[in-house]
């Protein structure tokens, strides 16, 4: 039986270890010790409490897995990375972190190591379904828009994350990078805000986020943004919390201590974004592709509405997140995608087979995209 390491026990990882420790020999490694505590009661796997920041541990935990998987806060994603690069050992990745991972490109192909980037839902999928079509079509126009949400509605942020709220506001500080008539424009977090309709849930609002990522360097496509999806209503407060300067990471002094404002917002929200127990949630996605094909001007829409699994009692962000990961490590350990250095999704994509069998596998958990396809006039 293969052996995967997976770094981080949160809610994605979480998902991630419940997908795949009936097929391998999973260990999963935090330095929360009721997270593992739930995990080695609910599924048979191994657990670790260390903290992998330290090179030295890590190296020992990874040092003869098939596979790790690396579901780390952003803060933590590069260095994580790039330590187990250095190891020798291929790796399938979620973390939403700042750095360019082409820099560890030179150093993964030295070690002879696969590294998959940015494998979760968006970015993620997003570029797996644009990988895909990129070998078919001369795209002109990418449009992602995305986002999980609860059921339920609640004062004053209207919002619950499923993962690290520091990770979240990183998608309201980062600038927004988008392609137009092939320059990339660096936008403001949070700007070019638009009402969606989304039925059968409503009217959601969308604004820019920097979701393109690795695409800005591998797609050559004049037109491409990502935006983030919310209830009408919260962008405001996020907007107050911002320019009043919550979300600043240079440290002030109060009295005599020392404190990034940042750190103490995120451990305030995080109480407050935090879904209760078996809360339900709701995932959407909707990607739209414009280009020609064959000599004809087509457009696909690709969306997808995921729920809370009742049964599981796994969040829909947690699922539409981790099982793509999942897939796609599949995919590694059955060298199905073996090339070398660092990955980005939209490489899997391009391989048909690839593509295929990930929109198979989560279809098999319920994760489903509906496409539309038709000709248009003009593109």
């Amino acid at each position: 039986m293969k052996k995967l390491v997976v770094l981080g026990a949160g809610r994605v990882g979480s998902a991630i270890v419940s997908d795949l420790c009936y097929q391998y020999n999973v260990t999963v490694v935090d330095i929360d010790s009721d997270r593992l505590d739930f995990l080695e009661k609910q599924y048979s796997v191994h657990t670790i409490l260390a903290d992998i920041s330290n090179t030295g541990i890590l190296q020992k935990i990874i040092n003869d897995t098939d596979l790790v998987i690396g579901a780390m806060p952003g803060y933590l994603g590069f260095e994580t990375l790039k330590n187990v690069i250095s190891s020798g050992k291929n790796i399938v990745d979620i973390s939403f972190f700042s750095e360019d991972p082409f820099g560890l490109d030179t150093l993964a192909k030295d070690f002879n190591v696969t590294a998959v980037v940015d494998c979760g839902i968006a970015p993620g999928m997003s570029n797996i379904i644009l990988g895909y079509h990129n070998q078919r079509m001369d795209i002109e126009h990418f449009e992602c828009i995305v986002g999980g949400l609860p059921v339920k509605r609640s004062w004053p942020y209207q919002y619950k994350a499923t993962f690290c709220p520091l990770d979240v506001i990183e998608e309201y500080t980062r600038p927004a990078r988008i392609v137009e008539n092939g320059i990339v424009v660096t936008k403001l977090a949070l700007s070019e805000a638009e009402y969606v309709e989304i039925s059968p849930i409503g009217t959601l609002e969308a604004f820019n986020t920097d979701g393109l990522r690795t695409l800005l360097k591998t797609m050559k496509i004049p037109n491409m943004k990502e935006k983030t999806l919310r209830y009408p209503g919260h962008i405001e407060y996020i907007q107050v919390l911002r320019e009043s300067g919550f979300f600043d990471k240079n440290s002030i002094q109060i009295n005599e201590t020392s404190i990034r404002p940042i750190d103490m917002t995120a451990k305030l929200l995080s109480a407050k974004w935090m879904l209760e127990k078996d809360e339900p949630d709701f995932t959407i996605m909707q990607i739209t592709i414009i280009g020609k094909e064959q000599r004809k001007n087509k457009q696909y829409i690709y969306s997808m509405i995921d729920h809370f699994d009742q049964k599981a009692k796994i969040s829909s962000m947690a699922r539409t997140t981790g099982y793509v990961c999942t897939a796609v490590a599949r995919l590694v350990l059955n060298a199905d995608f073996t090339q070398k250095g660092i990955c980005p999704p939209e490489f899997i994509g391009r391989k048909p087979e690839c593509f295929k069998k990930i929109m198979s596998y989560l279809k098999e958990r319920n994760v489903n995209y509906i496409i539309e396809e038709k000709i248009v006039n003009d593109i």
